[in-house]
């Protein structure tokens, strides 16, 4: 509970350490939840033309102050996918990035990975649809450290029971689980690697708020209604989960 607590803190620092941005937005206007959605797909759009990936695989953004970065490919460009929930993904097509033959994610399963991952308020500045708002939700490539098993693609039952039972609730496993993400991992596949090994983007999955924690309620309190998240990552490695670790 302590970690669950701490994880609470930090995403809330996190959120009022975001770019500044949203100066330039009406932060007044209370969006329906149509207009969200299509808020959402816009910016979404929107920042797949703004982006592309380096050598590694990471998101990198155009800067139009150099000239370097002007033959690299938009993230618009590759193919992507775009599932029915509105989640958006792209598998890096580039020799090894992606494991062969691989295996196979099951939805229980204790996942370990690399990720940058970032949440943004789509918005309208100057008349157009973007993210504005940009929080880091995680960064183990800053910090050389995997993601062990996050309670965001699979909960453990025993800390949903704890949580309930400490605070009298009755919350369910999206109080904890980013759906879209879960939607998203189902298309990829995990490499079997040492958690030693260097890392190489496998792609990313873009979920819009509907398809995180849209205006529910959830873990980390009010600090993510609304946000839609950017997944990119690269999976090490899943093993199946062991009924004494649920």
């Amino acid at each position: 509970m302590k970690k669950i607590l701490l994880g609470i803190a930090l995403s809330v620092v996190a959120l009022q350490s975001c770019k500044k941005d949203d100066d330039e937005v009406d932060n007044t206007v209370v969006l329906t939840v149509e207009e969200q959605n299509t808020y959402d797909d816009a910016a979404a759009q929107d920042f797949l033309t703004k982006n592309y990936f380096n050598s590694k695989g990471v998101i990198t953004a155009f800067d139009s102050t150099i000239t370097t970065d002007d033959n690299e490919k938009k993230l618009s460009d590759y193919e992507k996918h775009i599932l029915p929930s509105g989640v958006i993904y792209i598998i890096r097509p580039e020799a090894g990035t992606q494991p062969t033959p691989g295996k196979e994610i099951g939805t229980t399963d204790v996942i370990s990975l690399m990720s940058i991952t970032k949440s943004y308020v789509s918005g309208k500045v100057d008349d157009k649809i973007v993210y504005t708002g940009e929080s880091t939700f995680a960064n183990t490539v800053a910090t050389g450290n995997l993601i062990e098993d996050p309670a965001y693609f699979y909960v453990k039952n025993s800390v949903i029971k704890t949580y309930n039972t400490t605070y009298s609730t009755t919350y369910g496993r999206s109080f904890y689980e980013i759906e879209g993400f879960q939607e998203g991992l189902k298309y990829f596949k995990t490499f079997d690697l040492d958690a030693s090994a260097n890392y190489n983007m496998q792609g990313i999955i873009i979920v819009p708020s509907r398809a995180a924690f849209a205006r529910d309620s959830n873990i980390y309190g009010t600090s993510y209604n609304n946000r839609s998240f950017v997944f990119n990552f690269q999976l090490y490695n899943t093993r199946a989960r062991l009924s004494t670790e649920d």
